[in-house]
Formats: structure tokens, C-alpha cells, sequence
């Protein structure tokens, strides 16, 4: 009996491999959206960060979403991001 590997991502706030399970994807649609996809379906250029909010904060600040997503990171999108975060969050813990 074969055992499936687990896929592996990379964080890009902490750059940390870890379980693709335990991570969020942020990903920009063709439409040049940026959101979070809590499925990891959405079509489109995604990264991974770590479902805490440090990680998200850090990969802003440091321009990796930018980087990785090859899309423009206006406060607005930032903060959006944040707070889509902040509710899956809760919603993971209500």
C-alpha cells in the first residue's frame, strides 16, 4: 500500500515549508484581484502564508506578496487581505 505524500508549501512571511493543508493561499485572479483562497481552487497566481496574521503582515511588508503575485500591493488590498484573514480565523475557531 502506497502512502500519499503530503504537498509542501513555502510561507512567504516566515519561509517556512509546512503542510499546504495548514496554509492560506493568496492568490491574484486574471482579472489582477487579489483575495484569499481558503479553498485553493480559484484560478489564478497564488502564494502561501501562515494562517497567522504576523506572517501576512511580514510577506506585505517585505513586498514578497508583490514578488510572488507580480501584482501591485496598495494599502487598501493589505487591509482587505488582513480582515478576510482575520474572519476565516474566526470562523476556524467559532
Amino acid at each position: 500500500m502506497k502512502t500519499r505524500k503530503t504537498p509542501m508549501r513555502m510561507c512567504v512571511g516566515c519561509r517556512e515549508m509546512k503542510e499546504k493543508r495548514s496554509l492560506i493561499r493568496v492568490v491574484r485572479s486574471p482579472e489582477g484581484v487579489l483575495s484569499l483562497d481558503s479553498t485553493g481552487k480559484k484560478p489564478g497566481r497564488g502564494a502561501y502564508v501562515c494562517r497567522e496574521g504576523e506572517c501576512l503582515a511580514r510577506a506585505v511588508k517585505q513586498h514578497q506578496l508583490e514578488r510572488q503575485l507580480q501584482a501591485e500591493m496598495t494599502e487598501e488590498v493589505s487591509e482587505g487581505l488582513r480582515r478576510e484573514l482575520e474572519a476565516l480565523r474566526e470562523a476556524d475557531h467559532g
